[in-house]
């Protein structure tokens, strides 16, 4: 099998190709990327793309269709990845997000790609404070992000057929080590913060509910999208993904972290603002399709993971808030180097001077 990984270079793409690469022994695969974060290693500096068969350099909005060529799946996984950078960024978080993902899709059905894996997200759900939403619960999504992944999943129903097999994974809230670490996902977040302080620093009134995944379990859905025929759950299909007994308040993460790692005390802001992104999330659906490829990880042992991750690169940054470990923060520093223009864009290469 001939698999296109898109957005590969980002938080999810290491851990995916490590799954891939067990699961798919003998097939090829493809990388595509921008390379924002590709700089951004938190392991031990070797790139973890060593490990691809090929890796291509470029813009998700210019795809080169000559890439489809001889593909077999596309795991769709390039986007404006978070809520502050699509609030910035809004137009072009519906171009990457939306457009260039209905565009790769109908150009990929059309090349013959057989299957479309798409990572979408349970922050579609937005506001729902009464009861866990399913795939068949009202959407309310609330920031540009949750929006460009409902208009996505809409356009892709429309293009599955028996010949072109779509999987929209609806994913909860990452966690956990990658070898391209995000610190702007709160149970990271909260991990780092005890490790650099042991202070952490609750920016909310800690009562929103949140379901949340290790990247590894994440891979291991993307893995069953992969081998899913159109029997589980038909041509097009659009699944929570997540576990149940991990829906949790933000305050339970920052106790849990707390138990693991001691002697840190807990601050929550009680005056903020409510946070309306407040949700659980029911995963029955896949537990029906997917018996096979539960998640695997529990909350303890990904904040042992994390703990022991950001110990080994001997990471010491208390003011990681203001760090290339979080995307927007990397991102405001390559457009406000000149490297990058306000649509994103690469502007400068070698030799080349920024005005």
């Amino acid at each position: 099998m001939n698999i296109l990984i898109t957005g590969n270079m980002g938080y999810i793409g290491p851990v995916v190709i490590g799954e891939l690469i067990t699961a798919f022994p003998g097939s090829t695969l493809i990388g595509f990327d921008i390379s924002y974060f590709g700089s951004c290693i938190t392991t031990n500096g070797v790139l973890p793309e060593r490990w691809l068969d090929v890796q291509y350099f470029g813009d998700i909005r210019k795809f080169p269709t000559k890439l489809l060529k001889n593909v077999d799946a596309i795991v769709h996984l390039a986007a404006i990845s978070n809520d502050p950078i699509g609030n910035k960024f809004e137009s072009v978080t519906y171009d990457i997000n939306y457009l260039s993902t209905v565009k790769l899709a109908g150009d990929a059905k059309e090349a013959g790609v057989k299957k479309f894996i798409f990572s979408s997200s349970c922050s579609i759900y937005g506001a729902a404070e009464d009861g866990p939403r399913d795939e068949n619960s009202p959407l309310n999504p609330l920031t540009a992000y949750a929006k460009s992944k409902v208009k996505s999943e809409e356009e892709l129903e429309k293009l599955a057929d028996n010949d072109f097999n779509v999987t929209c994974l609806r994913f909860s809230t990452a966690c956990g080590m990658s070898d391209r670490l995000r610190l702007d996902l709160v149970l990271n977040d909260f991990v780092a913060c005890a490790i650099t302080s042991k202070q952490i620093t609750v920016l909310s009134d800690g009562t929103p509910w949140r379901p949340l995944i290790n990247v590894r379990d994440m891979a291991r859905a993307i893995h069953w999208a992969l081998k899913r025929e159109g029997v589980e759950g038909g041509n097009f299909v659009t699944v929570n993904v997540g576990s149940d007994g991990w829906n949790y308040q933000v305050k339970d993460l920052a106790e849990a972290v707390a138990e693991v790692i001691r002697d840190v005390n807990i601050s929550i802001n009680k005056d903020a603002l409510p946070d309306k992104r407040s949700y659980r999330v029911c995963f029955d659906l896949y537990k029906e399709l997917a018996p096979a490829y539960q998640p695997q990880m529990d909350l303890v042992t990904s904040i042992e993971d994390l703990k022991k991750g950001l110990e080994e690169v001997g990471f010491q940054n208390s003011d990681f808030r203001n760090s290339t470990f979080m995307r927007l923060v990397h991102l405001s520093d390559l457009l406000n180097t000149g490297f990058l223009n306000t649509n994103l864009e690469w502007k400068i290469g070698p030799g080349k001077k920024s005005n």
